[in-house]
């Protein structure tokens, strides 16, 4: 009667031997994971391991234009000032003082005129007045400059043109999402990296929190590479230089872990720090319940690199990017508590505690004893 009642008693989660059972029976384990030890050895593995590069998308990381970020595209805005001498072309003042000095030209005299702004066509077109239609795409200012006074020449006398770019479209990144002013940064020749563009757009939104909690996902020419805003401050090679047509999106995504099973705490927890361990994690749950913890089994459930799976000899599918895996620390072994202050958590982890093999006979004790104890108080009134 007493194992009968011990086995009808409702459980928080399995045991340790029911978790390594479940994991040998493929009709238990749909998902596919296996149990790996925490272990040095496993912990370099994990510490070697190599987030998804920004690198990667440009392989050598050449800009199309290098140290050419004024160049002219379809959608910018120019400005076009001309400098003459004499009877000037663009300025209707000047050419009525000419007509009233009957037609002669005064020495010296010059005029520099602003036309209105130029727009430049879808077709990377331009409409110069005397003129015509011009190409410019792909011209820098100065080389635009060069190819007006070229076409003026024959029109006015000993011409000077400065172009300008007054809206750059075709030089420029989009930056948005959790920035303090998200907008179209304009490139220039200096060679923006990514963490100056985040600079111009005003910096995260929220600058209290943690630079972990920041993640940076950049998308060029159809490809698409994310990354914790704190690996790009830490690691230079990543904050990799800004190319026309850039979108850079900033998320605040608060980096959480969850608790069940026996501990103190069955809950959901954020990092609030840089870094956090396993030991600091445990911790912060109030650890293992000495009632109902089994020490042993500690489990820390994870979907884990693919490439680090593989290098663990467990079997995974050669297109898969993460696999499921459970990472078990021994808390009855001395050296697992200095494994445990080593392994670093990750976003998402989810920690077990297994309930020890005999927590159901306590359970069943503490409900004799919560079912018995009224009586005996009855009793103890009536003598």
């Amino acid at each position: 009667m007493l194992l009968t009642g011990c086995n009808a008693l409702p459980d928080s989660g399995p045991t340790e031997a029911q978790v390594n059972h479940t994991q040998r029976d493929p009709k238990k384990n749909t998902v596919g994971y296996g149990i790996v030890q925490i272990s040095l050895d496993l912990i370099t593995l994990l510490e070697s391991e190599s987030p998804a590069l920004f690198t990667s998308l440009d392989a050598d990381n050449t800009p199309r234009n290098p140290g050419k970020n004024d160049t002219v595209g379809p959608g910018d805005i120019l400005q076009v000032s001309i400098y003459e001498v004499g009877s000037a072309l663009f300025s209707p003042t000047n050419a009525g003082m000419a007509a009233a000095s009957g037609g002669v030209n005064i020495p010296g005299a010059s005029t520099a005129s602003t036309l209105p702004p130029l727009n430049v066509d879808g077709a990377g077109n331009i409409r110069m007045p005397f003129v015509g239609s011009m190409h410019v795409t792909g011209m820098t200012t100065t080389q635009v400059a060069q190819a007006i006074r070229t076409q003026l020449k024959q029109k006015s006398q000993s011409p000077q043109v400065v172009v300008r770019i007054v809206s750059d479209i075709a030089n420029s990144v989009m930056v948005y999402g959790g920035v303090r002013h998200p907008s179209r940064i304009p490139l220039t020749p200096n060679r923006e990296h990514i963490l100056d563009v985040i600079a111009l757009a005003g910096g995260e939104e929220h600058s209290n929190e943690s630079d972990e909690d920041y993640i940076v996902r950049l998308t060029r020419n159809d490809r698409i590479a994310e990354m914790p805003l704190k690996v790009i401050e830490n690691e230079p090679a990543q904050n990799i230089v800004m190319q026309p047509g850039d979108r850079v999106q900033l998320t605040f995504q608060p980096r959480n872990f969850s608790v069940l099973g026996a501990s103190g705490q069955v809950t959901e927890t954020q990092f609030t720090t840089p870094t956090l361990t396993l030991a600091e994690a445990i911790s912060r749950v109030g650890g293992p319940l000495d009632s109902r913890a089994d020490p042993n089994a500690v489990y820390l459930f994870r979907y884990e690199n693919a490439d680090i799976l593989r290098r663990l000899g467990m079997p995974i599918d050669e297109n898969a990017t993460t696999g499921p895996v459970v990472y078990q620390l021994d808390m009855m072994n001395p050296n697992g508590y200095f494994l445990a202050e080593k392994f670093m958590m990750r976003n998402g982890d989810l920690i077990y505690i297994a309930n020890s093999s005999s927590n159901k006979f306590y359970k069943f004790m503490n409900l004799i004893t919560t079912i018995l104890s009224p009586g005996t108080s009855m009793g103890g009134i009536a003598k």
